[in-house]
């Protein structure tokens, strides 16, 4: 009965410890809610906004972004008329890497 339970108990274990870990394999993602791709932007001024989930570090064209302990993002940029194509790099703390990228037309 006791190398039943001990068998019951490992496996739960096992199960839990891979449930917990799936996420942490699949590395980190961004959400970028703003800008839209190929967004023309009225003003100069641009909010680049987003949620990065697993993530030690996010940057902005390789300018590091804060971001909350739930991973929301929010930055204003002033830009100048022209295109512009904005580059979001998440990594996590296994040095995984993930980037998303919108261009953004300032008329």
């Amino acid at each position: 009965m006791s190398r039943a339970l001990a068998i019951i108990t490992l496996l739960l274990v096992v199960i839990y410890g891979g449930y917990k870990a799936v996420p942490l394999l699949r590395g980190p993602t961004i959400v970028l809610t703003s800008p839209t791709e190929n967004q023309v932007i009225s003003s100069s001024t641009l909010v680049i906004s987003g949620i990065a989930s697993r993530t030690e570090n996010l940057t902005l064209n390789g300018t590091l972004l804060p971001i909350d302990a739930e991973g929301h993002f929010s930055k204003t940029l002033t830009v100048p008329s022209g295109g512009a194509i904005l580059s979001l790099t998440a990594t996590d703390r296994f040095g995984k890497s993930v980037q998303v990228s919108r261009s953004v037309f300032i008329p």
